[in-house]
């Protein structure tokens, strides 16, 4: 792969993860229990806030290790233990984070019946869609690659 395109990507990540990033920053003042609220009402006494942010540090974390894997893409280090290892991190970020959205569905349908849950079901749905969807590419690729890495070094050990 060219440099240059490992660079753009790795770009199009970073954009990503700001953009993420502050989303979690606004999107709080204009929800409708906190559109009234004092920022020390809104970051510090809803512990469902607090719940969200913890569970996007693993979100963070894959990012970070998606932007090592394309830069040992872009030097040619595809096939070392260091890309499976980027591999198999973001394949356990992306577990965690089903792992974090798991309970607040729970807590949608158990402790909220009443209420209009739909749009919160659907975008945890969605999310963890996405995360399992993300978790078996990066598991397949791992494995993929864990085995070209196993055939080098024993080249490597022949020669």
């Amino acid at each position: 792969m060219k440099r240059s395109s490992t660079i753009f990507l790795q770009i199009v990540i970073v954009a990503l993860g700001i953009g993420a990033f502050a989303l979690l920053l606004w999107e709080p003042h204009i929800e409708g229990r906190n559109a009234h609220a004092t920022l020390f009402e809104m970051y510090f006494k809803d512990p469902f806030l607090a719940y969200v942010y913890i569970g996007s540090i693993p979100f963070f974390a894959a990012l970070y290790q998606a932007c090592k894997l394309l830069g040992y893409i872009g030097q040619n280090k595809v096939f070392s233990p260091r890309s499976v290892k980027a591999l198999r991190t973001i394949k356990y970020c992306a577990i965690i984070i089903v792992g974090f959205i798991a309970p607040l569905e729970a807590y949608l349908f158990i402790v909220r019946p009443g209420d209009d849950i739909a749009g919160g079901v659907f975008m945890g749905v969605l999310i963890s869609f996405v995360s399992i969807v993300v978790a078996t590419v990066a598991a397949v690729f791992e494995k993929t690659l864990q085995s070209a890495v196993d055939i080098k070094s024993e080249n490597d050990l022949t020669v």
